[in-house]
């Protein structure tokens, strides 16, 4: 079984061509927009934490583009692997939330390439395998089945054919 470093590393591998937006958010939209999309833009990658986007109430994930949300892919998966916060709790039901919005082929699936899906798929068996507490204590282990089967290739028909063929 790989470890929690290793899945990290293959995430960020598999996002590190995300370019970083100039916006995160559709910043002229409305106050809570520009303030989550100033949030996310004083911080990167590496300093993204749960004090900024941990609060399910009020969390700028849920107002992100679709490549703000690939940019910021491994902090989000940094922060599920980690400790459970001591105020906010585990990250990963909300990352599960992130994963799933609009269901299957939504538009942060779409704007990932093959090889994004699947160490996003790697990332949510590893939970699988090694969080299961977790997953049993914040009755979010449905939901992680729904992330894998939105985020895996299977899935997902070449996005270009039409047909679905």
């Amino acid at each position: 079984m790989p470890s929690d470093a290793q899945i990290l590393e293959a995430v960020s591998q598999a996002f590190v061509s995300c370019e970083r937006p100039i916006h995160f958010t559709d910043h002229t939209h409305c106050s809570e927009c520009a303030d989550h999309d100033e949030v996310l833009r004083s911080h990167n990658v590496s300093t993204l934490a749960m004090a900024e986007i941990g609060n399910p109430g009020w969390d700028p994930i849920c107002f992100i583009s679709p490549p703000g949300f690939a940019y910021y892919l491994p902090a989000l998966a940094r922060l599920a692997l980690a400790e459970p916060d001591q105020k906010q709790g585990w990250y990963g039901p909300q990352l599960m939330f992130h994963l799933c919005l609009d269901g299957a082929r939504n538009e942060r699936v779409l704007a990932c390439t093959p090889v994004q899906r699947r160490a996003v798929v790697g990332l949510l068996h590893h939970i699988f395998e090694t969080r299961g507490e977790q997953l049993h204590d914040y009755m979010c282990g449905d939901e992680l089945f729904h992330a894998i089967e939105y985020w895996s290739e299977d899935s997902h028909p070449c996005e270009n054919d039409a047909t679905g063929n």
